[in-house]
């Protein structure tokens, strides 16, 4: 034995068993007889002893320790009185060699029997040798420190830096760092048993009576449950065993058969009376870790055992693991100590997939595999699927069979692993301390706490996958005592109406640890509201919780500084009412940890047990969870508990136990931690198996196509097939696996459920008024994530239609997402983000669309009135997209799934699943016209912040187009950064998006630009005209920027083409010169022509025309090298090719008509700024002119003079003509 530090060594004979007689245990048994034949089979003689139950003598705990004593004398003699054997060397009776053999300074007792070293490394040998056979030796190391103790060979030799295991011809086991030596070191403790080269088994900690005890339990006691014959003397583990091995090699062993032998209720009788035992014969602290052990090692089979057709490894597991927590003393001590602590206890609600389908089973349970098939085609809706063969019915119809027959296995493993989170979840076990419920509150909330926050220890962190099942299990226990909370008080909701009340979030009974809140941080609420707190709710902030946060508690007293450092801030619980002062003696340091509780209890003597009126405050400190009680958690009397605070607007009758509250808060959070995350993943799947799908029919395609005589293309094409075929029976197989334990209609079902719960719970902390800032922001992402998940992840097998409400659950959705995009009392910007993304996204949907349409008109206008906010100061991409998808399927050439551009350089597109079909909303856009019609400011300001974003959206995308083309020319770099190609099809987008939003505006509401009496209209029209000019100009002109970097087809900018910028620029101009009335035509041409940017040549590209055609001539047909909407027949119409053709033609002739009408003009009248045109504006008071598109440009930021700075308070028209006095403007 090596030793580094100090140690002792004692053989088996220096030890007895002790008992103190004065001071007896309390067995629990109350018969004397049922005792005394307990533990004479328990503690039962040797064969030859005599054994009639005459003969005996009744045994009790007074003279246990001499019948044990006997039976220790006993199996000495029996010992010694074998001598000598073969394969051993040495004396009977084994010492220690104190003559030679060690190294280093150590004192070794009188006896020879123990050794202290004290020296650096000290080694010591017995007196026996061993060379052949299986041998073992015992030892009770009775200190601490790094211990090494195994076999050596005759020839090592040791010194104070290599002792046993350090030498080729040694091999020792180091308990200290639990790893085994023999030069290099491994680790050991995982395996079932130790290896059998050596047999070396020996006790790490503990007192010998701890051994004892259990070897005599486990291996006399297991025949009398088991009821078969005695195992053979080989058989039986010698009396002092190693810890581990002891718990995981005999007690699982025999727990696993009393599991496997008997019925469930039997089985769960027998580890309940086994248990009874253990802590009836054993010390508190032997049996905790008793437990520990054997939760770990049930922990560790579960997850590591193999996956086999039936299940029966995992389901065997799971129902002793159910046997055991259903004995209340040991769920506590585990629920308490062992579960969250020391275990990553989720893994036993997890149901791990098989790494081969032949582990399984799977294909004995789904021998007929079958996949769908999606249309992918352009133009046709992802349900129209053609019609199945005959063949693939039935192949269907098999696998639906096989895939029902797994989805069956594996609800035995779930429902088993709901058993086990109601036993956690039970709240009637509190006769002899806290119930199990408010046990697992407190550790469930830690759980959450380091795993949103990331700074637990990284192997207690839960992985994603284990998270999606451990919320499955969690939602049907809570709902089993949801409804049976219910079935006793009638008053109470039933879990179908579950939500979270308002209050929860701000009386700070319940830790949000740092997690962002609506209105931002929780310091900061407390601040700015703590009058709408005292109002509304009734509750005051202690002013010392509102200045520092490195205050503790006032009532807690010398708290140690580590737990200072870990306990939160932010929780809050009630202290008391307010009216009468906190007495002095409440924080007396003789009341310790007591002080909370006390002080609870004498504010409720001095104040009468009633409910708190309108007019009393309630005042709020901190309080961590670890401190909670039932109290503070369910309430009592005057006492609300969680429901401190409630509002006027929230009923008084009960929803349900609150601690139920709680645990359905926590649900929701994790679902937001990383569950949706995981469900998102595991959507890769169904990806795979269309991916293969879609490969095997072009590879049976291209076999029916190929000509006989190339075999060597078909070997190679059947080949393919065999690989796609083989590749897809696997995936079909595992797709139902993943079916059947993540995207099951009872799974579909529990995030619906939580989905409606949140919706409620927004609605009702929607009505606080300000105090729905302090809801957690993962509220509303769970909301928007769960209906996200729905609609995407669980599809083809369910449909979200199918599911109870789902139309109502839509409006509900829709009217938060209206209303909520804009709120202002949300502050965060990622939430406001995620709100107008899902608004985004739900109005592309038409289910979703007409749920936007049925909230009520109010919501709807008030949503479109913040969609029409002026642009500047804000996120308005977001909200412009919105815009854009309202109209989409309504402007010109805008009814496309999918860019034609793409679809003609990109052919291999055509196969991929097309995109949602256009579905604007004609109520919105009505909506949109009235509110633009509203008042005299609306319109102006938005479309000139529209005007605007263009300008730079356009112009970043010039000057980018520019840098890319210079970097694509230089010889020394020939590559283009992929973060700036992102960002230059995102300006392009921009741009594309807000013309549309332009062309939606003009052909709702045309008098906007057109009717000239109002005041900004010709303003607005010489800025679109303008704009729409440098468009066409930049896009239209020969071997220009723009062309060269489109037929580059740089990766990144695939969406960069003539065909969407160019047909909104179209659409505008179609509805200014075409569809306008006489009047309105007539000024938008006069505008346009104006322009000095104007270009006729950039109109007559649209066509495909370098030049103008003479008047009265048909158009020639297109050049194909050129660009030119004719081309594009399959998604502009020929009525839209005749109003361009008809633009053109008006053009064309005004343009001759303005050529010909205009006249020179001199220098002095022209504009002094532009000097494109001529003066027609003069400014008052000061008297200086320019032309009306310069100075309404200019007065859109600036009120003074362009010359003499003087404050410009009205602008009058000028005409030549009228003032042939009037000096030069420029004077």
């Amino acid at each position: 034995m090596a030793s580094k530090g100090s140690s002792m060594s004692f053989s088996r004979k220096s030890y007895r068993l002790t008992s103190d007689a004065e001071k007896s245990r309390v067995t629990g048994i109350v018969q004397e007889k049922l005792l005394n034949d307990y533990l004479h089979r328990i503690f039962s003689s040797p064969e030859h002893a005599p054994t009639a139950a005459t003969s005996r003598k009744p045994l009790n705990f007074q003279n246990l320790p001499e019948h044990l004593d006997q039976l220790l004398h006993v199996d000495n003699e029996d010992e010694e009185s074998q001598g000598q054997v073969e394969g051993r060397l040495g004396p009977s009776t084994v010492v220690l060699d104190h003559t030679g053999g060690f190294e280093g300074l150590l004192l070794v007792d009188d006896d020879l029997l123990g050794v202290i070293g004290h020296s650096n490394f000290g080694t010591i040998r017995s007196t026996t040798c061993v060379y052949k056979g299986k041998w073992v030796y015992e030892v009770l190391i009775s200190s601490q420190g790094l211990m090494q103790i195994g076999w050596c060979t005759i020839n090592c030799r040791f010194n104070q830096e290599e002792g046993v295991g350090d030498t080729h011809n040694s091999y020792a086991y180091d308990g200290n760092r639990v790893r085994k030596w023999n030069v290099t070191t491994t680790n050991y403790g995982k395996e079932g048993r130790l290896v059998e080269k050596d047999s070396c088994e020996w006790q790490l900690q503990g007192q010998p009576t701890v051994l004892l005890t259990l070897a005599h339990i486990f291996h006399r006691f297991a025949p009398l449950l088991s009821r078969g014959r005695r195992p053979p003397p080989h058989q039986c583990l010698p009396l002092v065993q190693r810890k581990v091995y002891l718990v995981e090699a005999v007690l699982m062993s025999f727990l696993r058969g009393v599991v496997e032998a008997g019925t469930p209720a039997q089985a769960q009788s027998m580890v309940r009376q086994i248990l009874d035992l253990l802590w009836l014969f054993m010390e508190d602290y032997e049996v905790q870790d008793c437990l520990k052990q054997l939760m770990m090692s049930l922990l560790r089979l579960y997850r590591f055992s193999p996956i086999v057709p039936d299940l029966s490894l995992q389901i065997h597991y799971l129902r002793l693991t159910i046997a055991i927590l259903r004995h209340e003393k040991s769920r506590k001590f585990l629920l308490s100590n062992v579960l969250f602590d020391v275990l990553r206890s989720v893994v036993f609600f997890y149901i791990k997939s098989p790494l081969r389908v032949e582990e399984a089973g799977l294909q004995e349970l789904i021998p007929t595999t079958w996949w769908p098939h999606r249309s992918s085609r352009e133009g046709k809706d992802s349900k129209d699927v053609k019609d199945e063969t005959a063949e693939e019915h039935r192949r269907r119809r098999a696998y639906e069979r096989g895939c029902q027959r797994l989805k069956k296995r594996i609800e035995v493993v779930e429902e088993l692993q709901v058993q086990i989170l109601k036993l956690l979840l039970n709240n009637k076990d509190d006769n002899g301390g806290e119930a199990s419920r408010y046990i697992f509150l407190t550790k469930f909330r830690k759980f959450l706490q380091e795993n949103a926050s990331g700074r637990g220890n990284m192997p207690m962190l839960c992985p994603p996958e284990y998270m999606v099942c451990f919320l499955h299990r969690l939602i049907s226990a809570l709902r089993y005592y949801w409804d049976e909370y219910k079935a006793s008080n009638p008053r109470a909701s039933f879990s179908e109406e579950a939500y979270i009340p308002p209050q929860v979030f701000y009386n700070g009974k319940v830790d949000y640890f740092d997690l962002q809140r609506l209105g931002g941080l929780l310091s900061h609420l407390r601040k700015t509201l703590k009058d709408d707190l005292a109002s509304k709710a009734n509750i005051l902030i202690d002013p010392l919780e509102l200045q520092a946060a490195t205050m503790d508690d006032l009532d807690e007293d010398e708290e140690p500084a580590p737990a200072a450092a870990q306990r939160p801030m932010q929780a809050l619980a009630m202290g008391g009412v307010l009216p009468l002062p906190r007495p002095s003696w409440l924080s007396s340091p003789t009341l310790g940890r007591a002080n909370r509780f006390l002080s609870t209890a004498a504010v409720s003597l001095m104040t009468p047990r009633r409910p708190l009126t309108t007019s009393e405050k309630v005042k709020v400190r901190t309080l961590s969870a670890e401190q909670r009680t039932r109290e503070d958690i369910e309430g009592s009397h005057w006492n609300e508990g969680l429901l401190l605070g409630r509002p006027p607007e929230e009923p008084e009758q009960p929803l349900t136990e609150n601690s139920l509250l709680e645990v359905l808060d926590g649900a929701v959070m994790m679902y937001n931690l990383s569950v949706h995350q995981q469900l998102g993943k595991m959507v890769g799947v169904s990806d795979d198996v269309n991916e293969y799908a879609v490969a095997l029919r072009d590879t049976e395609d291209k076999l029916r196509r190929c000509p006989k005589r190339r075999k060597d293309i078909l070997a190679e094409l059947t080949k393919s097939q065999k690989v796609f075929s083989e590749k897809l029976d696997h995936l079909s197989r595992r797709l139902a696996w993943v079916h059947a334990t993540v995207y099951s209609q009872e799974k579909m079902l529990d995030i619906y459920w939580l989905l409606r719960v949140c919706l409620r719970t927004v609605e009702h902390g929607d009505r606080t008024g300000s105090l729905f800032a302090f809801m957690p922001e993962f509220y509303l992402s769970v909301a928007i994530n769960s209906y996200s998940a729905l609609k995407n992840y669980f599809g083809p097998v369910h449909s979200m239609e199918e599911l109870p409400g789902y139309e109502e659950t839509l409006t509900r959705l829709a009217a938060i997402l209206a209303k909520h995009f804009a709120d202002t009392r949300i502050v965060g910007t990622d939430i406001r983000d995620s709100l107008m993304q899902a608004l985004a996204s739900y109005v592309c949907y038409p289910h979703s669309l007409r749920a936007v349409e049925r909230i009520p008109e109010e919501q709807r206008i008030a949503m479109v009135r913040s969609l029409l906010a002026p642009y500047e100061q804000r996120p308005w991409a977001q909200t412009n997209w919105i815009l854009v998808r309202l109209w989409r399927g309504c402007g010109f050439g805008y009814r496309y799934t999918r860019l034609p551009h793409l679809l003609k350089t990109k052919p291999e597109d055509a196969n991929l699943p097309s995109l949602q079909k256009p579905c604007p909303s004609t109520l919105l856009q009505q909506h949109m016209a009235d509110l633009l019609r509203e008042g005299p400011d609306v319109a102006p300001s938005f479309l000139n912040s529209v005007l605007n974003q263009l300008n730079w959206a356009f112009s970043e995308f010039i000057g980018m187009i520019q840098e890319i083309q210079q970097a694509a020319e230089r010889l020394e770099r020939n590559f283009v950064d992929s973060r700036q190609l992102k960002v230059c099809a995102t300006c392009f987008d921009l741009s594309v998006s807000l013309l549309r939003v332009l062309e939606m505006t003009i052909t709702l509401v045309p008098e906007i630009f057109l009717d000239w009496a109002r005041p900004t209209s010709e303003m607005l029209l010489r800025r679109l005209a303008q704009l729409l000019n440098q468009v066409l100009n930049r896009v239209t002109a020969e071997r220009n920027l723009f062309d060269r970097v489109v037929t580059l087809r740089l990766p990144g900018l695939e969406s960069v083409d003539h065909y969407p910028i160019l047909v909104a620029v179209t659409g505008i101009l179609v509805r200014l010169l075409v569809h306008g009335p006489a009047s309105g035509t007539e000024r938008a041409t006069s505008v346009l022509l104006a322009d000095p940017c104007f270009q006729l040549r950039s109109i007559c590209y649209l066509l495909g025309q370098p030049e103008p055609p003479a008047p009265g001539t048909v158009l020639p047909a297109p050049d194909r090298k050129r660009f030119s909407l004719q081309s594009y027949t399959d998604y502009i119409s020929v009525e839209e090719l005749a109003q361009v053709e008809q633009m053109l033609a008006h053009l064309t002739s005004a343009s001759a008509q303005a050529a010909a009408a205009s006249l020179p003009t001199s220098e002095e009248d022209l504009c002094p700024i532009c000097y494109a045109h001529p003066i027609s504006a003069v400014f008052q008071p000061c008297g200086h002119k320019s032309c009306k598109a310069c100075i309404n440009q200019h007065l859109m930021n600036n009120k003074d003079c362009f010359f003499c700075k003087a404050t410009i308070v009205s602008v009058e028209d000028w005409e030549k003509a009228a003032s042939t006095s009037t000096t030069s403007s420029a004077a």
